[in-house]
C-alpha cells in the first residue's frame, strides 16, 4: 500500500460515502499521532497510549476541525459537512453527538486526502492538527 493513499482520483474519493472516508481517516490520524510521539521520544506503553487518547478522541478532534474550518479549501469543507452530517447510528460514551459529529467530519476529511493521494495537503492539515493541539492556538492550514 502507498503511504500517500493514491488510490483514487480526488473525483472518485469525493463520491465515497463520507463513513466510508472517515472510516480511513480515522487509521490515518491513528496512525500519524502514534508515530509523532514515538518519534517524540515518548516510549513508555502507557504514556503513548494515554496521550494518544488525548489527541484522538472525539472532543479533541472536533476542536480541531472547528479551528480549521476557515483554512480549507471550498471542496474540503464540503467533506467536512457531509461527514458531520452522516448518520452513524451510535456515539462512543463520553461523547457528544455534536463532538462525534464533528470528529467524524474530521476523519472523513482525512481519509479523503490519504485516498486521493493528497499527501502533501494531507500532511499540511495533520502538522496543523498536531500544533494546535500541542498549544498554538494560532496554528492554521492554507490551501495549496
Amino acid at each position: 500500500m502507498n503511504p500517500g493513499g493514491g488510490a483514487m482520483t480526488e473525483e472518485q474519493a469525493f463520491r465515497l460515502a463520507p463513513l466510508a472516508l472517515a472510516y480511513v481517516g480515522d487509521a490515518v490520524w491513528e496512525l500519524r499521532v502514534r508515530a509523532m510521539l514515538v518519534q517524540a521520544g515518548e516510549r513508555q506503553p502507557r504514556r503513548l497510549h494515554q496521550r494518544a487518547v488525548a489527541l484522538v478522541r472525539a472532543a479533541a478532534q472536533a476542536d480541531r476541525v472547528r479551528h480549521l474550518m476557515d483554512s480549507l479549501t471550498e471542496r474540503e469543507q464540503q467533506i467536512v459537512r457531509r461527514g458531520r452530517n452522516a448518520k452513524s447510528g451510535s456515539v462512543p460514551r463520553g461523547a457528544s453527538v455534536a463532538d462525534y459529529r464533528a470528529s467524524t467530519s474530521l476523519e472523513a476529511l482525512l481519509g479523503y486526502l490519504w485516498l486521493s493521494g493528497q499527501s502533501e495537503r494531507l500532511q499540511s492539515v495533520e502538522n496543523a492538527l498536531l500544533a494546535f493541539g500541542i498549544g498554538s492556538p494560532d496554528a492554521t492550514v492554507y490551501p495549496e
